[in-house]
């Protein structure tokens, strides 16, 4: 099946789409674009040659306008809160560039100098590093998002970097870890320096919504390369979880709380029509859409109360079509 992009009355091929059989996988251009019943939104072409074409398709109906509106960083400030990382959260709080800061530690030289590459470097490590990645993955994230290709000692003096300067975050790893033990061994535990997140025996990481975050027939194994490593049963299938994965899966989770609540505030004057990771977007008249954004804004950048102090902030756009915003 060919896609086309109706732009300026012409028709413009975007790319083939192949059905590829088992679990409705569909593959653009080598690609896989769509593996499960509804519409995956987030792998739409925003870069390369046919960037847009197919967003520039979902149209605000006429007389009205979308408006698109993205929360900021919002697992790395999820992160940082968790974790008690206070400079950190306060940087964020105060709208300071945490990327520079980050940079300026790596290169060893003054915030007002760091140049717009080595921000790139920055911001990788900020959004790539919370996790527990090591150095191999770290030269990927930089070839990828910054262009940037270091050597492994390089990567590894970078990751060092990291961690030293926001040591906590590291800490909350080992506290991930701790909370597996406590999980498989039937003990009660807490999650985070927030005491937000609790452990409780038989179900899981409980969530500020009331859900859990579960690990069924979770076990000490001897991992692949030997080591001990924790294996839990998914969809029928062996998986493993270390203390890093369980901060991102609590850090992810504990985000989507936070979308969901604000959605809810949103709802209560214009009915969301998408939402993507941490992006919501609606519908409003084109005669007010000026005070809808500011009304979606100030829905994003409000927090629940059971996350006093956590930083957030959001960036929105906002056009006649999804593409535009």
């Amino acid at each position: 099946m060919r896609a086309f992009s109706n732009e300026q009355s012409t028709l413009v091929p975007v790319y083939d789409i192949r059905n590829c059989g088992p679990r409705r996988r569909f593959v653009a251009n080598g690609k896989l674009v769509h593996n499960s019943d509804g519409i995956n939104l987030q792998n739409l072409p925003s870069r390369g040659a046919n960037a847009g074409h197919i967003k520039r398709t979902i149209l605000a109906p006429q007389g009205h306008v979308m408006i698109d509106c993205d929360s900021s960083q919002i697992e790395a400030r999820t992160l940082a809160w968790l974790a008690g990382q206070d400079d950190l959260v306060k940087a964020f709080e105060n709208k300071e560039d945490v990327y520079k800061i980050m940079a300026s530690r790596i290169y060893n030289k003054p915030v007002e100098e760091i140049d717009k590459g080595e921000r790139q470097v920055g911001k990788t490590l900020i959004l790539g590093c919370g996790y527990g990645v090591g150095a191999t993955k770290v030269r990927l994230f930089l070839k990828a998002a910054a262009g940037v290709s270091v050597k492994e000692e390089e990567a590894k003096a970078m990751v060092q970097t990291y961690r030293d300067t926001y040591a906590k975050i590291p800490a909350l790893w080992r506290q991930g870890e701790k909370c597996l033990r406590s999980l498989s061994g039937g003990q009660a535990d807490v999650f985070d320096k927030q005491d937000l997140i609790k452990v409780v025996p038989e179900k899981g990481f409980l969530l500020p919504n009331g859900l859990y975050i579960q690990y069924p027939d979770l076990k000490r194994v001897s991992g692949e390369d030997g080591m001990a490593a924790w294996r839990y049963t998914s969809r029928g299938a062996d998986s493993y979880i270390y203390g890093g994965k369980v901060v991102e899966n609590v850090c992810q989770a504990v985000a989507r709380c936070i979308i969901g609540e604000q959605m809810l505030r949103i709802a209560k004057r214009y009915q969301p029509v998408l939402t993507v990771h941490d992006a919501i977007a609606i519908i409003a008249p084109e005669d007010e859409a000026d005070e809808a954004r500011a009304y979606v804004e100030e829905c994003m950048s409000w927090r629940p109360k059971w996350a006093p102090g956590l930083p957030l902030a959001c960036e929105s756009g906002m056009g006649v079509s999804y593409g535009d915003c």
